[in-house]
């Protein structure tokens, strides 16, 4: 069983709520706009890091993390792309990706808009936790925390760590 602190676009900012979260979980998961590289080192100095490189990051974050991650975490096999879309409106980076061999757990940033849906054609939970940092148009700032035991994706919790200021 693997607990994952899932969180995206933080564009150089956390703060101490975001670390207690991150304390709690097994892994941590970022989406991309890390937006800057002292995110990066905080958050791997607290638990194992994936993630992936966003729109906004620059050479050294892509040096890395790579544009797709797929992974296995316990029998869950996840792909994450920053810029993703979601079920009907996938972008073309992620439509290709899908069509070539759909996860289970498709995970997305990049709208600051948090969502959670099944979908039926591919038949995969995508995730998208919406954004954890100050920058852009959102105004709470949101990040999901969940389990993986197996095969199964359970327990999800939306966190809601106030409003953008």
């Amino acid at each position: 069983m693997t607990k994952i602190l899932l969180l995206s676009d933080s564009h150089s900012y956390i703060d101490e709520r975001i670390l207690e979260y991150a304390h709690q979980a097994d892994e941590i998961w970022h989406c991309g706009d890390f937006g800057s590289f002292e995110i990066i080192e905080q958050l791997e100095k607290i638990k194992p890091l994936r993630g992936v490189y966003g729109n906004i990051d620059g050479a050294k974050i892509r040096s890395e993390f790579p544009e797709v991650n797929r992974f296995i975490c316990e029998n869950t096999e996840v792909m994450m792309i920053h810029i993703g879309g979601y079920p009907g409106k996938y972008s073309p980076l992620a439509q290709k990706e899908l069509s070539e061999r759909a996860p289970r757990l498709f995970i997305s940033g990049h709208s600051h808009i948090l969502k959670a849906m099944y979908d039926d054609k591919n038949k995969l939970l995508h995730l998208n936790p919406g954004a954890c940092g100050k920058q852009g148009w959102h105004k709470m700032r949101t990040m999901m925390q969940f389990v993986i035991d197996g095969e199964e994706i359970k327990d999800l919790a939306i966190i809601e760590l106030g409003m953008k200021v």
